[in-house]
């Protein structure tokens, strides 16, 4: 495997076959040779996502009551791996290897040390993380923190910690006193969260895997399903091979949406035959949603209107819209005044396209509507879901079989965990339940959330900041004024399975915890213990861990949590933090107790085949919003960004995006065969017509440079450039290696999801910045 960033010597060639196939199983066999686990990884993947196996630990797709042979996909069984790798980061590789000389080492040469097997110190002098016992450590982390100002504490909690590890994490973090626990879902799908509350009632999607069964159209934004959920294409293959439309909208033509072949079928593997996944492919501009579906509703205004004067049937379904919703007249109206030359500005499509697209989904009967971080990562991400939520509600779409929407989260438990309490704003944490249990005051003040947390860094009004799991300072944005504010806090721990750049950027203290991983065996004194997930559609699973640990020194997430809870906090008898680790299910019990309407029969219902769904009232066509009643929004405008208008001369439209050999900040592999990229992630993909007006050549190198209006000059140099199927004005590249080019406060209004898909930038011919 090579594992040096060479763009000289890469090479570009366009992937024409499907995603899955022959090129999934080949992948599989080459991540189970390279982290030397051929064999027990074999195994241990005929139990991922089974009824009494384990959860995967990288997408949250959900997981059926009914699995396939082999239910995993390509990048599932990556993660499995990486997690399982025979590879270790033992007392004598920290010993060989300097930390100011692992700065030097990209994402893939950092993780590719393998599992971390002991608790870690850095050392000032000597420049190295030195081995520590677990007592000396929590000890010192203790003391340090027992005597901060809670409100200049943060903890992080990543997307994987189980229901029970995150129950307990905000129970520490509340009894200490404070609401700081940003998460990855600051950093995704908060839009999400800040959206659907307006005008559907609830934070999370109305889609069950049953729907699948029942749908007549699916519409796709801003998701590449096969490499960021492709357990997702299974459904999506049955669903067209009835002959159920689905229309994507998305501005680069990703493999998975194109064409599937099934790994599973031995017609498909030893045939040319091939699924088309989607039936209309509209490859719009980067930001260019909010006008898409706009010019899609203005149409199915258009032909309402027609079908009102000659007395045919209604498009708009009025009697769902009488009964449940609010402002559709107000919407209607707003459909029909918006211009269409505007809209294929702002769309970069046609309006033949959106009109054909409209037709189709107005001839159905119950459609889904599916989107990912192509969606929220944008500054008007809330503004545009409330878009997609409006060309729901015009056809009755949520609340019946086959229908409703979609937020397709992405790491294993990021919906879960804040179900169970991880979140900053104290008007979502149960604290009436928290007080009655617990007998203590949970503190009200609102917490710091990922961008909030980094700027207080900035401002050098952070003490301490705890991570349970991730690789915070390679996901968040900003790095060249975050890294140097980052090593002045004088407390950073991170618990890990492996090493990552967190933990060669640091603070002045560090302690690097490993953990078990959620596929480990984790025996506590009662014996062996399970844990519970929650999937993106709401529903819960248990997860048992199978394989045996990587080092006899980890200790597990809850049994870590509970070590520093006994150390900062003062005694509460109404919390036996020592009998929660001793037994899981009593932290489950815990969990009931908190919200009795969602885990009623928690340890009963945790292995039920497919899980137990959560209760969520717009299914039943409840809507707990302020006036009770579904609400259409109209928009302000379709600009993708209020203060910088679109497609400026010269400035092009960045979009970060994860390669096929990656899974968040994970990076497995430096080629990205889907996109025809071979052996380097240092590589910007733009459209042949730009390359040309900007004065460049495929193959030339460029320094990235922000435009913004801070003063802060922020770029990424050395960027190989190659032509790509890919919108006019717009251009894309990888997260996290152009995180550096996002300005903080380039974020989304209402969610402060960092705006990742839409950066506006400028290339600079890098023989031309030397002379």
């Amino acid at each position: 495997m090579k594992t040096k960033d060479n763009p000289e010597q890469a090479s570009f060639h366009e992937y024409t076959n499907s995603a899955g196939g022959w090129g999934s199983v080949k992948a599989l066999a080459s991540i189970l040779t390279q982290e030397r686990v051929l064999g027990a990884g074999t195994r241990v993947l005929m139990k991922q996502n089974k009824p009494q196996g384990f959860a995967c630990v990288s997408c949250s797709w959900a997981k059926p009551a009914d699995p396939h042979m082999f239910e995993f996909c390509e990048n599932g069984a990556k993660a499995t791996a990486w997690e399982i790798t025979d590879k270790r980061a033992t007392p004598d590789f920290f010993a060989a290897h300097t930390v100011t000389e692992m700065e030097g080492w990209n994402d893939l040469e950092l993780e590719s040390s393998g599992r971390v097997t002991e608790p870690m110190k850095y050392d000032i002098e000597s420049d190295r993380y030195l081995p520590v016992s677990w007592r000396e450590a929590f000890d010192d982390i203790g003391a340090r923190m027992k005597i901060m100002d809670p409100e200049k504490v943060v903890f992080y909690a990543s997307g994987r910690a189980s229901l029970e590890t995150s129950y307990m994490y905000q129970l520490m973090a509340r009894m200490y006193g404070t609401n700081n626990l940003p998460d990855s879902s600051n950093m995704c799908h908060e839009s999400t969260s800040v959206a659907l509350p307006k005008t559907i009632g609830v934070p999370v999607g109305t889609v069950t895997l049953d729907d699948f069964e029942h749908t007549d159209c699916i519409l796709f934004f801003g998701h590449n399903t096969g490499t960021n959920a492709p357990r997702m294409l299974h459904p999506l293959e049955a669903v067209r091979k009835r002959g159920v439309p689905v229309i994507t909208f998305n501005p680069l033509r990703e493999r998975g949406l194109v064409s599937f072949v099934n790994p599973q079928s031995p017609l498909e593997m030893l045939t040319p035959a091939r699924t088309a996944i989607s039936s209309q492919y509209v490859q719009i501009k980067v930001g260019g949603d909010t006008a898409a579906v706009m010019g899609m509703a203005k149409h199915l205004m258009a032909m309402d209107d027609e079908a009102l004067s000659s007395g045919m049937r209604r498009v708009v379904d009025v009697a769902f819209i009488e009964e449940h919703t609010e402002g559709f007249s107000e919407f209607a109206q707003a459909a029909r005044d918006a211009d269409w030359d505007e809209i294929e500005r702002h769309a970069g499509v046609s309006r033949t396209e959106l009109k054909q697209a409209a037709e189709t989904y107005s001839r159905s009967n119950a459609a889904m509507l599916m989107y990912g971080m192509g969606i929220t990562q944008h500054r008007e991400a809330v503004r545009t879901i409330h878009m997609l939520t409006n060309l729901l509600l015009m056809r009755g779409n949520i609340g019946k079989p086959g229908a409703g929407i979609c937020p397709i989260r992405g790491h294993s438990n990021v919906q879960g965990q804040r179900t169970v309490g991880i979140t900053e704003k104290p008007a979502l944490a149960p604290n009436d339940k928290l007080r009655e249990l617990y007998h203590f005051e949970p503190p009200m003040k609102k917490g710091l959330n990922t961008v909030e947390a980094c700027e207080a860094i900035q401002q050098g009004g952070i003490s301490a900041f705890f991570m349970l799991g991730g690789n915070f300072v390679r996901a968040i944005p900003d790095h060249g004024t975050i890294e140097p504010a980052w090593r002045a806090i004088p407390l950073t721990v991170q618990v890990v399975t492996r090493f990552n750049r967190s933990c060669v950027i640091h603070g002045k203290t560090s302690y690097l915890l490993p953990c078990l991983g959620r596929i480990e065996v984790d025996r506590q004194s009662s014996g062996e213990q399970a844990v519970a997930v929650e999937d993106s559609t709401g529903c819960m699973h248990g997860s048992r861990g199978m394989s045996k640990p990587a080092s006899d020194q980890l200790l597990s997430e809850p049994a870590i949590v509970a070590e520093l809870a006994k150390r900062i906090l003062p005694f509460n008898s109404r919390v036996d933090w020592d009998a929660w680790v001793a037994d899981y299910s009593r932290v489950r019990d815990a969990i009931e107790a908190t919200w009795p309407d969602i885990f009623r029969d928690f340890n009963d219902r945790m292995w039920k085949p497919g899980g137990f769904q959560r209760p969520l009232a717009a299914r039943e066509r409840s809507w707990k919003t302020p006036n009770g009643r579904a609400n259409f929004i109209s928009p302000r405008g379709y600009e993708p960004d209020p203060d910088m208008p679109a497609y400026a001369p010269g400035v092009l439209r960045l979009m970060t995006v994860r390669g096929d050999s990656q899974f968040n900040t994970t990076v497995y592999s430096l080629d990205d065969r889907f996109r025809g990229v071979w052996g380097t992630r240092r590589v910007l993909l733009m459209n042949c017509e730009d390359i040309r007006t900007l004065g460049l050549n495929s193959g030339d190198f460029v320094t990235a440079v922000t435009v913004s209006t801070d003063g802060i000059k922020r770029s990424v140099s050395h960027l190989r450039i190659e032509p790509f199927d890919i919108p006019p004005g717009c251009i894309t590249g990888y997260f996290p290696e152009l995180n550096p080019l996002i300005p903080l406060a380039h974020h989304a209004l209402e969610s402060k999801v960092p705006a990742a898909k839409s950066v506006p930038i400028r290339l600079v011919a890098e023989a031309m910045e030397q002379a």
